[in-house]
């Protein structure tokens, strides 16, 4: 028999405003942060100086082309991507019922390159203008169509492994070892590209919100708003897949077509900011663990808006520390991510209880 997960019993006792007046919380930081993301850069400018020229003070100003130019579309790609790959990575957890499970550990991102890699090769199409360009929605569609295909690719075997072995380790260690397995026939298929498409690569590969453009956001922003929509009408499903197949079943629940819709979704999420913004690492294993002591709750009715918005929060405020003036210049995103998500993963191993994995 199934053993009663906690979120149905913090649901009958826990005080919904306590919830209510913490989301309130995360949303009053992120404004703030979203606020913070567009004063600083190279260029500080004053909160009022961004006021005025939201107002249409300042049009035709310096500040108003760094700010409408490049700090809004940046900021903008750091909330959808950062809340786009929490979602992920709480969707990926739930299904298959390990912390530990997130589109980077588990190799969905590199099968999301993986495609990305394939479609730009494949036609022909130089890497380089796929980097700084592919504005046209066909190109964007197609990028994050393969993208999504790709990191399918790799998450379906896994989810099978999944199903067959009741270890979170071994699964995790297929998961990896695939995409390590993907990883290298992307760098067979970049072999051949000219050295200059190959520092692109590189740049792409260690993440960016830089340079998403106004035109790729009209395919990016609806795609993840998708994503994160199909993600909140599925929060009864998600929670009864907490409790295991057979509850599921008893609800009235196809287990399989929820499988196959959270992972698609998760894949899309995932595979549309790997697409623009590169493989960005450890927002998708850290932020619900965030989300969980934070609320103290795996109900997620309360986990997927915080998610989100604790997504998008730490996005920004890893844009603005890779931002901070170092003898390197800007420092590569993924290494802000992997400083901020590391000691999360640690934490959840530490917590590990009669060898697995607590969520």
């Amino acid at each position: 028999m199934e053993r009663e997960h906690p979120a149905f019993a913090e649901r009958a006792t826990a005080k919904p405003s306590r919830h209510a007046h913490l989301l309130l919380a995360i949303a009053v930081v992120l404004i703030l942060a979203f606020v913070a993301a567009i004063c600083f850069g190279s260029t500080a400018l004053s909160p009022t100086a961004v006021f005025e020229t939201f107002l249409g003070r300042g049009a035709g100003t310096n500040e108003a082309d760094i700010i409408f130019s490049i700090r809004l579309p940046r900021a903008i790609t750091a909330c959808l991507a950062g809340a786009a790959l929490s979602v992920a990575g709480l969707q990926m957890q739930t299904l298959m019922r390990n912390p530990l499970a997130d589109p980077f550990v588990l190799g969905v991102t590199s099968g999301s390159s993986l495609g990305v890699a394939l479609v730009v090769l494949g036609s022909g199409t130089a890497i380089g203008a796929f980097l700084i360009g592919a504005t046209d929605l066909g190109g964007s569609l197609a990028i994050i169509a393969a993208a999504t295909l790709g990191g399918l690719l790799v998450m379906v075997p896994i989810l099978l492994v999944a199903t067959r072995l009741q270890s979170p380790t071994t699964v995790l260690i297929f998961g990896l070892m695939t995409g390590y397995a993907v990883s290298a026939f992307v760098t067979v298929l970049v072999a051949g590209a000219a050295p200059d498409q190959l520092t692109r690569w590189t740049a792409w590969g260690l993440g960016s919100f830089s340079a998403v453009t106004w035109e790729q956001l009209q395919v990016l922003a609806p795609v993840i708003g998708l994503g994160i929509l199909i993600a909140g009408l599925s929060i009864k499903q998600l929670n009864a897949l907490l409790l295991g197949e057979t509850y599921a079943r008893s609800m009235g629940l196809n287990s399989k077509w929820m499988r196959l819709m959270t992972m698609g979704t998760a894949s899309m999420l995932a595979g549309s900011v790997t697409a623009f913004c590169g493989p960005i690492g450890f927002l998708g294993i850290a932020v619900p663990h965030i989300a969980r002591s934070v609320l103290r709750s795996s109900d997620h009715q309360v986990l997927v808006p915080a998610s989100i918005m604790l997504g998008a929060l730490i996005a920004l405020l890893a844009q603005l520390l890779a931002l901070l003036p170092s003898q390197f210049g800007v420092l590569p995103l993924n290494a802000v991510t992997a400083l901020i998500g590391a000691p999360v993963v640690i934490f959840v191993v530490l917590r590990a209880r009669n060898g697995g994995f607590v969520g």
